[in-house]
């Protein structure tokens, strides 16, 4: 199963209590709290490309799974990480306390993320 294509976010669920956790100043959580976000991803084999456009911002990370690599963060800063895959539709990472989970199921990706007790949930949908 591939992950490749262009996603966009259909709802989220924590996302102030969630960016707060982060340390994101309250505008930009205010900004970012309403605009449909595009994801593209594009996979080649164990090699990814998943760019993410919040209205003018635009977050790019390239990884390969199993490999460590330089990610971004919702927060803007860069962390080491090692992406692995579970199956063929989910990815899966921890960053700082911080598990992230990425399932493809058809058209319709969900991307969950957990800071201790706290979870982020993200939907979206293949356009």
């Amino acid at each position: 199963m591939s992950f490749t294509g262009k996603y966009e976010l259909q709802s989220q669920e924590n996302f102030e209590p969630f960016m707060k956790a982060l340390g994101l100043p309250e505008d930009q959580i205010q900004k970012g709290k309403d605009i449909k976000s595009i994801s593209e991803i594009v996979q080649d084999g164990k090699k990814f490309k998943v760019t993410v456009t919040t209205g003018s911002k635009v977050m790019k990370n390239e990884f390969t799974i199993g490999e460590e690599s330089e990610l971004e963060m919702l927060n803007g800063e860069k962390v080491k990480a090692v992406v692995q895959m579970e199956g063929n539709n989910k990815l899966v990472t921890q960053v700082k306390g911080m598990k992230s989970v990425t399932e493809l199921n058809g058209d319709i990706i969900t991307h969950t993320m957990t800071l201790g007790d706290l979870t982020f949930k993200r939907v979206s949908k293949r356009i």
